[in-house]
Protein backbone atom coordinates (compact mmCIF):
# COMPACT_ATOMS: atom_id res chain seq x y z
CA UNK A 1 0.00 0.00 0.00
CA UNK A 2 1.17 3.40 -0.77
CA UNK A 3 0.69 6.71 -0.09
CA UNK A 4 0.05 7.78 -3.39
CA UNK A 5 -3.25 6.52 -3.74
CA UNK A 6 -5.34 8.78 -5.20
CA UNK A 7 -9.16 8.13 -3.83
CA UNK A 8 -11.52 5.32 -3.27
CA UNK A 9 -12.18 3.56 -6.25
CA UNK A 10 -9.07 3.19 -8.03
CA UNK A 11 -8.51 -0.58 -7.20
CA UNK A 12 -4.63 -1.50 -6.20
CA UNK A 13 -3.01 -4.60 -8.26
CA UNK A 14 -4.30 -6.57 -5.34
CA UNK A 15 -7.97 -7.09 -5.10
CA UNK A 16 -7.27 -8.44 -1.45
CA UNK A 17 -5.89 -5.65 -0.29
CA UNK A 18 -8.09 -3.68 -1.46
CA UNK A 19 -10.82 -4.75 0.24
CA UNK A 20 -8.81 -4.79 3.53
CA UNK A 21 -8.11 -1.14 2.67
CA UNK A 22 -11.91 -0.28 1.92
CA UNK A 23 -12.91 -2.23 5.35
CA UNK A 24 -10.24 -0.52 7.34
CA UNK A 25 -11.64 3.02 6.01
CA UNK A 26 -15.44 1.55 6.92
CA UNK A 27 -14.73 0.46 10.43
CA UNK A 28 -11.89 2.97 11.75
CA UNK A 29 -9.26 2.68 13.72
CA UNK A 30 -10.94 0.14 15.91
CA UNK A 31 -10.76 -2.52 13.23
CA UNK A 32 -7.17 -4.08 14.18
CA UNK A 33 -8.84 -7.33 12.46
CA UNK A 34 -7.95 -6.14 9.30
CA UNK A 35 -4.12 -6.04 9.27
CA UNK A 36 -4.63 -2.87 7.30
CA UNK A 37 -2.39 -0.07 7.98
CA UNK A 38 -3.16 3.35 6.69
CA UNK A 39 -0.92 6.45 5.72
CA UNK A 40 -0.54 9.01 3.32
CA UNK A 41 -4.00 9.88 1.75
CA UNK A 42 -5.64 7.06 2.96
CA UNK A 43 -4.39 7.93 6.53
CA UNK A 44 -6.40 11.53 5.93
CA UNK A 45 -8.94 10.43 4.15
CA UNK A 46 -9.51 8.33 7.80
CA UNK A 47 -9.31 11.18 10.09
CA UNK A 48 -12.05 13.10 7.96
CA UNK A 49 -14.58 10.55 8.30
CA UNK A 50 -13.19 9.49 12.04
CA UNK A 51 -13.92 13.72 12.82
CA UNK A 52 -17.29 13.42 11.76
CA UNK A 53 -18.40 9.52 12.63
CA UNK A 54 -16.47 8.22 15.42
CA UNK A 55 -17.67 9.21 18.75
CA UNK A 56 -17.17 12.64 18.03
CA UNK A 57 -19.03 15.24 20.86
CA UNK A 58 -20.33 18.75 19.47
CA UNK A 59 -18.18 20.69 21.40
CA UNK A 60 -14.66 19.10 20.98
CA UNK A 61 -12.80 15.76 21.10
CA UNK A 62 -13.61 14.15 23.91
CA UNK A 63 -15.99 10.75 24.49
CA UNK A 64 -19.01 10.27 26.42
CA UNK A 65 -17.19 7.64 27.55
CA UNK A 66 -14.48 10.49 28.43
CA UNK A 67 -11.39 8.85 26.66
CA UNK A 68 -10.16 11.17 23.32
CA UNK A 69 -11.78 10.64 20.71
CA UNK A 70 -11.32 12.44 17.11
CA UNK A 71 -13.78 15.87 16.21
CA UNK A 72 -13.99 18.59 14.73
CA UNK A 73 -14.40 20.79 17.63
CA UNK A 74 -15.85 24.43 18.45
CA UNK A 75 -13.04 25.94 16.28
CA UNK A 76 -13.80 27.43 13.38
CA UNK A 77 -10.54 27.44 11.86
CA UNK A 78 -10.82 23.67 12.41
CA UNK A 79 -13.98 23.19 10.73
CA UNK A 80 -13.06 24.96 7.73
CA UNK A 81 -9.89 22.64 7.83
CA UNK A 82 -11.98 19.61 7.85
CA UNK A 83 -14.72 21.31 4.85
CA UNK A 84 -11.53 21.93 2.67
CA UNK A 85 -10.41 18.47 3.24
CA UNK A 86 -13.63 16.24 2.78
CA UNK A 87 -13.74 18.56 -0.81
CA UNK A 88 -10.42 17.41 -1.33
CA UNK A 89 -10.81 13.51 -1.07
CA UNK A 90 -14.14 12.33 -1.77
CA UNK A 91 -16.42 13.20 -4.57
CA UNK A 92 -19.47 16.17 -4.61
CA UNK A 93 -22.22 14.32 -3.77
CA UNK A 94 -20.32 12.72 -0.52
CA UNK A 95 -19.36 15.87 0.29
CA UNK A 96 -22.86 17.07 0.31
CA UNK A 97 -23.89 13.83 2.73
CA UNK A 98 -21.05 14.65 4.99
CA UNK A 99 -21.81 17.96 5.34
CA UNK A 100 -25.54 17.31 6.18
CA UNK A 101 -24.60 14.66 8.71
CA UNK A 102 -22.24 17.32 10.18
CA UNK A 103 -25.12 19.97 11.01
CA UNK A 104 -27.01 16.98 12.46
CA UNK A 105 -24.62 15.38 14.63
CA UNK A 106 -21.98 18.03 15.29
CA UNK A 107 -23.86 20.95 15.48
CA UNK A 108 -22.05 22.34 12.38
CA UNK A 109 -24.97 24.75 12.22
CA UNK A 110 -23.75 26.99 14.95
CA UNK A 111 -20.73 27.60 13.10
CA UNK A 112 -22.83 28.46 9.74
CA UNK A 113 -23.03 31.90 11.39
CA UNK A 114 -19.74 32.52 10.36
CA UNK A 115 -19.13 33.96 6.67
CA UNK A 116 -15.42 31.64 6.45
CA UNK A 117 -18.13 28.91 7.02
CA UNK A 118 -20.28 29.79 4.33
CA UNK A 119 -17.84 29.94 1.64
CA UNK A 120 -16.03 26.81 2.70
CA UNK A 121 -18.75 24.52 2.30
CA UNK A 122 -20.37 22.67 -0.85
CA UNK A 123 -23.99 24.43 -1.54
CA UNK A 124 -27.10 21.40 -1.93
CA UNK A 125 -30.39 21.98 -1.46
CA UNK A 126 -30.23 20.92 2.56
CA UNK A 127 -27.66 23.53 3.15
CA UNK A 128 -30.38 25.67 1.58
CA UNK A 129 -33.06 24.28 4.29
CA UNK A 130 -30.15 25.21 6.97
CA UNK A 131 -29.59 28.56 5.90
CA UNK A 132 -33.24 29.47 5.77
CA UNK A 133 -33.98 27.96 9.24
CA UNK A 134 -31.32 29.97 10.67
CA UNK A 135 -32.04 32.92 8.39
CA UNK A 136 -33.06 35.21 11.69
CA UNK A 137 -30.30 34.61 13.83
CA UNK A 138 -27.53 35.19 10.93
CA UNK A 139 -25.46 38.35 11.43
CA UNK A 140 -25.13 41.14 9.13
CA UNK A 141 -21.87 40.51 8.20
CA UNK A 142 -22.93 36.72 7.02
CA UNK A 143 -26.40 37.27 5.09
CA UNK A 144 -24.91 38.58 1.66
CA UNK A 145 -22.81 34.94 1.94
CA UNK A 146 -25.95 33.55 2.87
CA UNK A 147 -27.69 35.21 -0.13
CA UNK A 148 -24.78 34.01 -1.93
CA UNK A 149 -24.95 30.10 -1.42
CA UNK A 150 -28.49 30.32 -1.65
CA UNK A 151 -28.62 32.13 -5.37
CA UNK A 152 -25.94 29.73 -6.44
CA UNK A 153 -28.06 26.74 -5.72
CA UNK A 154 -31.48 28.08 -6.93
CA UNK A 155 -29.45 29.00 -10.33
CA UNK A 156 -28.38 25.36 -10.47
CA UNK A 157 -31.41 24.26 -10.09
CA UNK A 158 -32.88 26.44 -12.92
CA UNK A 159 -30.25 25.18 -15.25
CA UNK A 160 -31.51 21.85 -14.28
CA UNK A 161 -35.29 21.71 -14.48
CA UNK A 162 -36.21 25.24 -16.30
CA UNK A 163 -36.30 24.12 -20.48
CA UNK A 164 -37.34 20.91 -19.92
CA UNK A 165 -40.58 22.10 -17.73
CA UNK A 166 -41.06 25.05 -20.36
CA UNK A 167 -41.30 22.57 -23.29
CA UNK A 168 -43.58 19.65 -21.90
CA UNK A 169 -45.76 22.37 -20.05
CA UNK A 170 -45.97 23.88 -23.62
CA UNK A 171 -46.44 20.95 -25.32
CA UNK A 172 -49.14 19.90 -23.06
CA UNK A 173 -50.75 23.42 -23.27
CA UNK A 174 -50.95 22.83 -26.88
CA UNK A 175 -52.55 19.96 -27.17
CA UNK A 176 -55.35 20.57 -24.38
CA UNK A 177 -56.29 23.79 -26.41
CA UNK A 178 -58.42 21.42 -29.48
CA UNK A 179 -59.80 22.27 -32.54
CA UNK A 180 -62.40 20.55 -34.65
CA UNK A 181 -61.05 22.35 -37.97
CA UNK A 182 -57.02 22.33 -37.30
CA UNK A 183 -54.68 22.92 -39.96
CA UNK A 184 -52.56 20.03 -41.29
CA UNK A 185 -49.65 20.67 -38.56
CA UNK A 186 -52.10 20.53 -36.20
CA UNK A 187 -54.07 17.22 -36.44
CA UNK A 188 -54.11 15.21 -33.76
CA UNK A 189 -53.26 11.91 -35.36
CA UNK A 190 -54.56 9.31 -32.43
CA UNK A 191 -57.70 11.07 -31.37
CA UNK A 192 -58.54 11.57 -34.77
CA UNK A 193 -58.18 7.85 -35.84
CA UNK A 194 -60.38 7.03 -32.51
CA UNK A 195 -63.14 9.08 -33.28
CA UNK A 196 -63.07 8.05 -36.80
CA UNK A 197 -63.42 3.71 -36.22
CA UNK A 198 -66.74 3.46 -37.40
CA UNK A 199 -65.85 4.71 -40.29
CA UNK A 200 -62.78 2.05 -41.17
CA UNK A 201 -63.13 0.50 -44.35
CA UNK A 202 -61.85 -3.09 -44.39
CA UNK A 203 -61.44 -3.36 -48.50
CA UNK A 204 -58.70 -0.54 -48.35
CA UNK A 205 -57.27 -1.21 -44.87
CA UNK A 206 -58.52 2.63 -44.02
CA UNK A 207 -60.18 5.30 -41.96
CA UNK A 208 -62.47 8.14 -43.66
CA UNK A 209 -61.99 10.97 -41.41
CA UNK A 210 -65.16 12.34 -41.65
CA UNK A 211 -63.91 14.46 -38.16
CA UNK A 212 -60.49 15.64 -37.93
CA UNK A 213 -59.02 16.30 -34.10
CA UNK A 214 -56.79 18.57 -33.39
CA UNK A 215 -54.94 21.20 -31.24
CA UNK A 216 -54.24 24.89 -31.50
CA UNK A 217 -51.12 26.51 -30.55
CA UNK A 218 -51.10 27.90 -27.54
CA UNK A 219 -51.27 31.85 -27.82
CA UNK A 220 -50.35 34.16 -25.44
CA UNK A 221 -53.68 34.28 -23.74
CA UNK A 222 -53.79 32.83 -20.34
CA UNK A 223 -54.94 29.35 -20.53
CA UNK A 224 -54.50 28.05 -17.55
CA UNK A 225 -54.15 29.11 -13.39
CA UNK A 226 -51.76 27.38 -11.18
CA UNK A 227 -51.74 27.78 -7.34
CA UNK A 228 -48.61 26.14 -5.34
CA UNK A 229 -49.63 25.78 -2.10
CA UNK A 230 -46.47 25.14 -0.21
CA UNK A 231 -46.07 23.29 3.71
CA UNK A 232 -43.37 25.30 5.18
CA UNK A 233 -42.77 22.75 8.19
CA UNK A 234 -39.10 22.08 9.13
CA UNK A 235 -39.40 18.90 7.45
CA UNK A 236 -40.89 20.00 3.91
CA UNK A 237 -37.44 22.39 3.68
CA UNK A 238 -36.01 20.38 0.35
CA UNK A 239 -39.82 20.54 -1.05
CA UNK A 240 -39.45 24.58 -0.60
CA UNK A 241 -36.72 25.13 -2.32
CA UNK A 242 -37.35 23.24 -5.46
CA UNK A 243 -41.01 24.75 -5.20
CA UNK A 244 -39.88 28.42 -5.29
CA UNK A 245 -37.71 27.31 -8.58
CA UNK A 246 -40.76 25.80 -9.93
CA UNK A 247 -42.83 28.44 -9.48
CA UNK A 248 -40.81 30.90 -11.02
CA UNK A 249 -40.19 28.61 -14.24
CA UNK A 250 -44.04 28.59 -14.11
CA UNK A 251 -44.55 32.19 -13.71
CA UNK A 252 -42.30 33.01 -16.70
CA UNK A 253 -45.06 31.27 -18.82
CA UNK A 254 -47.38 33.36 -20.72
CA UNK A 255 -50.34 30.53 -21.16
CA UNK A 256 -50.45 30.51 -17.46
CA UNK A 257 -51.46 32.59 -14.58
CA UNK A 258 -48.83 31.26 -11.44
CA UNK A 259 -49.70 31.80 -7.63
CA UNK A 260 -47.13 30.51 -4.74
CA UNK A 261 -48.72 30.06 -1.24
CA UNK A 262 -46.50 29.05 1.70
CA UNK A 263 -48.38 28.29 5.16
CA UNK A 264 -47.63 26.80 8.83
CA UNK A 265 -50.40 27.69 10.64
CA UNK A 266 -50.69 31.25 8.96
CA UNK A 267 -50.69 31.62 5.02
CA UNK A 268 -48.45 33.74 3.11
CA UNK A 269 -49.48 34.61 -0.62
CA UNK A 270 -45.54 35.31 -2.10
CA UNK A 271 -46.94 35.55 -5.73
CA UNK A 272 -45.60 39.36 -6.07
CA UNK A 273 -41.90 37.62 -5.57
CA UNK A 274 -42.10 34.74 -8.04
CA UNK A 275 -39.82 36.92 -10.55
CA UNK A 276 -36.71 36.03 -8.08
CA UNK A 277 -36.47 32.57 -6.23
CA UNK A 278 -34.03 33.34 -3.86
CA UNK A 279 -36.23 36.43 -2.68
CA UNK A 280 -39.17 33.74 -2.30
CA UNK A 281 -37.10 31.33 -0.31
CA UNK A 282 -35.54 34.19 2.30
CA UNK A 283 -39.78 35.26 3.10
CA UNK A 284 -40.30 31.59 3.96
CA UNK A 285 -40.18 30.52 7.82
CA UNK A 286 -39.61 26.71 8.03
CA UNK A 287 -40.72 25.34 10.70
CA UNK A 288 -43.49 25.53 13.24
CA UNK A 289 -47.13 23.97 12.70
CA UNK A 290 -49.39 22.95 10.11
CA UNK A 291 -52.63 24.19 9.08
CA UNK A 292 -53.47 22.93 5.76
CA UNK A 293 -57.06 23.30 5.76
CA UNK A 294 -56.49 27.40 6.51
CA UNK A 295 -54.38 27.06 3.52
CA UNK A 296 -56.86 25.43 1.42
CA UNK A 297 -59.51 27.68 2.39
CA UNK A 298 -56.97 30.84 1.05
CA UNK A 299 -56.15 29.20 -2.44
CA UNK A 300 -59.91 28.27 -2.60
CA UNK A 301 -61.05 31.56 -2.10
CA UNK A 302 -58.47 32.85 -5.24
CA UNK A 303 -60.43 30.31 -7.90
CA UNK A 304 -61.98 32.19 -10.42
CA UNK A 305 -62.32 28.86 -13.34
CA UNK A 306 -62.10 26.30 -11.39
CA UNK A 307 -62.77 24.10 -14.80
CA UNK A 308 -58.98 25.59 -15.54
CA UNK A 309 -57.09 25.50 -12.89
CA UNK A 310 -54.73 23.39 -10.99
CA UNK A 311 -53.76 23.51 -7.33
CA UNK A 312 -50.81 21.43 -6.29
CA UNK A 313 -50.48 21.10 -2.64
CA UNK A 314 -46.87 20.15 -1.12
CA UNK A 315 -46.90 18.77 2.33
CA UNK A 316 -46.57 15.24 4.37
CA UNK A 317 -50.22 15.98 5.02
CA UNK A 318 -49.93 16.15 9.22
CA UNK A 319 -52.89 18.30 9.56
CA UNK A 320 -52.79 20.83 13.21
CA UNK A 321 -55.95 22.48 11.17
CA UNK A 322 -59.86 20.81 10.84
CA UNK A 323 -59.16 17.48 9.15
CA UNK A 324 -62.80 17.08 8.19
CA UNK A 325 -62.99 20.75 6.75
CA UNK A 326 -59.72 20.21 4.96
CA UNK A 327 -61.44 17.23 3.11
CA UNK A 328 -64.40 18.94 2.51
CA UNK A 329 -62.62 21.47 0.59
CA UNK A 330 -60.60 18.92 -1.55
CA UNK A 331 -63.92 17.48 -2.38
CA UNK A 332 -65.41 20.85 -3.10
CA UNK A 333 -62.42 21.73 -5.23
CA UNK A 334 -62.87 18.32 -7.52
CA UNK A 335 -66.39 19.01 -7.77
CA UNK A 336 -65.93 22.12 -9.67
CA UNK A 337 -63.82 20.74 -12.09
CA UNK A 338 -60.55 21.77 -10.36
CA UNK A 339 -57.24 19.41 -10.56
CA UNK A 340 -56.18 18.52 -7.45
CA UNK A 341 -52.48 16.61 -7.08
CA UNK A 342 -51.44 16.33 -3.47
CA UNK A 343 -47.29 15.13 -3.25
CA UNK A 344 -46.21 14.58 -0.16
CA UNK A 345 -42.77 15.90 -1.30
CA UNK A 346 -41.01 17.69 -4.19
CA UNK A 347 -37.20 16.36 -4.02
CA UNK A 348 -35.40 13.74 -4.56
CA UNK A 349 -34.95 12.11 -1.52
CA UNK A 350 -38.57 10.42 -2.09
CA UNK A 351 -41.59 10.43 0.57
CA UNK A 352 -40.36 11.63 4.03
CA UNK A 353 -42.82 10.63 6.87
CA UNK A 354 -46.30 11.36 6.61
CA UNK A 355 -50.20 11.21 7.64
CA UNK A 356 -51.22 7.75 6.49
CA UNK A 357 -54.36 8.31 7.43
CA UNK A 358 -55.07 11.74 5.40
CA UNK A 359 -53.07 10.01 2.61
CA UNK A 360 -55.69 7.33 1.73
CA UNK A 361 -58.83 9.95 2.73
CA UNK A 362 -57.37 12.08 -0.13
CA UNK A 363 -57.22 8.92 -2.32
CA UNK A 364 -60.29 8.19 -1.51
CA UNK A 365 -61.70 11.74 -3.33
CA UNK A 366 -59.88 10.78 -6.11
CA UNK A 367 -56.25 12.55 -5.09
CA UNK A 368 -53.56 10.37 -4.32
CA UNK A 369 -50.66 11.99 -2.48
CA UNK A 370 -47.35 10.33 -3.55
CA UNK A 371 -43.47 11.94 -3.71
CA UNK A 372 -42.70 13.24 -6.50
CA UNK A 373 -38.93 14.08 -7.91
CA UNK A 374 -37.83 17.39 -9.38
CA UNK A 375 -37.38 15.76 -12.21
CA UNK A 376 -40.51 14.21 -13.29
CA UNK A 377 -42.78 17.24 -11.38
CA UNK A 378 -43.15 18.74 -14.90
CA UNK A 379 -44.86 15.78 -16.50
CA UNK A 380 -46.93 15.74 -13.54
CA UNK A 381 -48.21 19.05 -14.32
CA UNK A 382 -48.41 18.25 -17.87
CA UNK A 383 -51.06 15.06 -17.39
CA UNK A 384 -52.81 17.77 -15.23
CA UNK A 385 -52.85 20.23 -17.77
CA UNK A 386 -54.33 17.61 -20.46
CA UNK A 387 -56.62 16.39 -17.38
CA UNK A 388 -55.56 12.77 -18.17
CA UNK A 389 -54.71 10.62 -14.98
CA UNK A 390 -51.40 11.54 -13.12
CA UNK A 391 -48.34 9.43 -13.40
CA UNK A 392 -48.31 7.93 -9.81
CA UNK A 393 -45.79 5.70 -8.98
CA UNK A 394 -46.55 2.24 -8.26
CA UNK A 395 -47.74 1.36 -4.89
CA UNK A 396 -49.55 4.82 -4.05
Amino acid sequence: MTSTQPNLVQAPADPAAERLRRWRLVLGGEADGTGCALSGRDAAMDGALAALYRGAEPGGGQSRSGSRSAGLGGSAPQVARWLGDIREYFPTSVVQLMQQDAITRLGLDRLLLEPEMLEAVEPDVHLVGTLLSLKHALPETTRETARAVVGKVVAELERRLADRTRSTLGGALDRSAKVNRPRHSDIDWGRTIRANLKNYLPEHRTVVPERLVGYARAQRAVRKDVILCIDQSGSMAASVVHSAVFGAVLASMHSLDTRLVVFDTSVVDLTEQLTDPVDVLFATQLGGGTDINRALAYCQSKITRPSETIVVLISDLYEGGIRNEMLKRVAAMKASGVQFIALLALSDEGAPAYDHAHAAALAALGAPAFACTPDAFPEVMAAAIEKRPLPVPAGH
